[in-house]
């Protein structure tokens, strides 16, 4: 399984947001922050407004903010939202596979999944902003 550019960044998004508390962030001070284009952001950002994770103001002084505290927000709910299911196969969450009774491959799939949620769901934004403030005390790009 691998994460794709939206994952990645809708991550990277949320934890810029997280860092940048106070008002609300332009979407070219968060582009330009995280080297991602105004127009693929946008997309990103929609999504995770339209989830009700990020709100919006338009105009002067307007940009993005976070519609809740940064531990509210799970590394797993944020994937899942952009990527979808997490499993590293298909077979893991298709119940009407013939082999599913059977299959040990199956079973090994599913413990990967299992471990894969068991990490995502337990990092919070507010997890990955104090370990970022850990590694860069002084510079909050990312």
């Amino acid at each position: 399984m691998k994460i794709s550019t939206k994952g990645r960044y809708a991550l990277r998004v949320m934890l810029d947001l997280a860092l940048h508390t106070g008002g609300y962030i332009p979407v070219r001070e968060i582009a330009s922050r995280q080297g991602i284009s105004d127009k693929y952001l946008e997309q990103i950002v929609a999504r995770l407004q339209s989830a009700g994770y990020v709100r919006s103001v338009r105009g002067a002084g307007g940009g993005y903010q976070l519609t809740g505290p940064a531990g509210r927000y799970t590394v797993g709910e944020i994937l899942r939202l952009m990527e979808g299911d997490l499993s590293p196969a298909d077979c893991v969450e298709n119940t009407a596979c013939p082999r599913a009774g059977y299959c040990v491959t199956k079973d090994v799939f599913t413990e990967i999944k299992q471990a894969i949620d068991n990490v995502v769901d337990n990092i919070t934004l507010a997890d990955l902003a104090e370990r970022h403030r850990n590694r860069q005390p002084t510079d909050y790009s990312i």
